[in-house]
């Protein structure tokens, strides 16, 4: 019995020192009202995406939840409604795996909308499959819908500048890579449906993140919108519904502690030389030569675009 208490002694006790070294998130400090600006968290109705979307409303912001699920996005708006004072949330059909939604979510924000101040590109997923358009379901979610959505979206960011563009990676983008002959044979970042494969392509979805925001810097010198990559931390969310990891949660964080560094990077003042770099707990991080390659960040620019049809 005694040997039993000091096993779970000591797992509590390396648990708490993990949660003071490791898991544990600094907060956004930022006190900035967002009153008159309108934001697009995408992914919103559930994890990071509603905990970031609550603190934007609790500061003002006229919110859009560009989410699939329309029942469970509803729900969101009336819980984010209720704890922030805020009637300006709102839902907006978005669905990320299918280029065609993604397209008519922008003309009919563009048509409803004048403002556009933040976009959040924070949704994503890890299950396997295709997407509408024959895409990997991971890759065409993750980087592709994101891709797409923000591009068309650009214009209008211009216009009511400054403004941030705010894509949600991962630690996991390290252990990425980019394979250009996989994607043009077969519309995908790798081959495979077992769980390591997903998990493989899940962390090349995340390198696409972060170098599509290192791309998207270049672009955007000299005009009045940055744009931010980073990683939430390891937290407890849906993302994690489809594959056995439960023993894992116990050493992540929650989703309102994941939502920090989003925040960081959408409000937080003074970052704007850092645009198209990678942060983490609320703190510009340096990445691998891989993660910062212009040659492969360019590339798969132009190969995105083809991939969407806008070039």
């Amino acid at each position: 019995m005694f040997t039993v208490l000091l096993i779970c002694g000591g797992l509590v006790g390396f648990y708490l020192l993990m949660w003071v070294t490791v898991l544990q998130q600094p907060k956004c400090k930022s006190t900035a009202k967002l009153y008159g600006r309108t934001v697009i968290v995408t992914g919103a109705n559930t994890g990071i995406g509603k905990a970031t979307a609550l603190d934007l409303a609790k500061r003002g912001a006229r919110v859009i939840l560009a989410c699939r699920d329309e029942r469970r996005a509803q729900a969101a708006v009336t819980d984010i409604q209720r704890e922030s004072g805020n009637k300006e949330v709102l839902y907006m059909h978005l669905d990320l795996a299918s280029l065609k939604s993604v397209r008519s979510f922008a003309e009919n924000f563009l048509k409803k909308e004048s403002r556009l101040d933040i976009l959040i590109n924070n949704a994503g997923l890890l299950v396997g499959g295709k997407t509408e358009d024959g895409f990997g379901r991971i890759f065409g979610v993750n980087h592709l819908g994101h891709f797409l959505l923000t591009i068309l979206l650009l214009e209008r960011l211009k216009e009511c500048g400054p403004s941030r563009v705010v894509t949600v990676s991962s630690i996991s983008h390290s252990g990425g890579e980019i394979d250009f002959d996989c994607i043009n044979t077969h519309q995908d970042l790798g081959l495979g449906n077992s769980t390591l494969a997903l998990l493989k392509l899940y962390g090349h979805s995340k390198l696409c993140n972060v170098l599509f925001t290192h791309e998207l810097a270049k672009r955007l010198k000299g005009t009045n919108v940055t744009c931010y990559s980073l990683h939430p931390g390891a937290i407890k969310t849906d993302i994690c519904r489809h594959i056995v990891l439960w023993i894992l949660l116990l050493f992540f964080a929650d989703v309102e502690s994941g939502a920090q560094t989003s925040l960081y990077c959408a409000l937080q003042e003074g970052i704007e030389p850092l645009s198209g770099r990678y942060f983490s707990k609320c703190a510009v991080q340096n990445v691998s030569a891989k993660a910062r390659d212009d040659a492969v960040a360019k590339k798969l620019w132009e190969v995105s675009e083809r991939l969407v049809g806008l070039a």
